[in-house]
């Protein structure tokens, strides 16, 4: 599939996920084929083969998610894992997103 396809998402993991993939010999950035309506970033990180209950937020677009968020054709997203230090955890938003609200970076 091309880069940047209109049926195509991009999909970064960041920190122990990133680490994960790469000795797995994976790349830690993908493009992934998704459906028009979306599908729940833990089912796409099920299908990277990521440990979705080592995943904290998603970050979709530069707004940060719980799992349950769609990522569609067009998006840039990135898995977040468990453990960001507490600053960062208020700064990238993920302390609202586990809390099921959404916030800007």
């Amino acid at each position: 599939m091309a880069p940047n396809s209109p049926r195509t998402a991009r999909i970064l993991m960041l920190g122990l996920l990133h680490t994960l993939r790469r000795r797995r010999g994976l790349p830690a950035e993908v493009e992934l084929e998704v459906p028009p309506h979306g599908t729940p970033a833990a089912e796409v990180a099920r299908r990277l083969e990521l440990p979705v209950d080592r995943i904290e937020a998603v970050i979709v677009n530069h707004r940060t998610h719980d799992l349950s968020h769609p990522i569609r054709p067009g998006d840039r997203a990135a898995f977040v894992p468990q453990g960001t230090p507490g600053p960062h955890r208020y700064t990238l938003g993920i302390y609202s997103a586990g809390k099921g609200g959404r916030n800007e970076p």
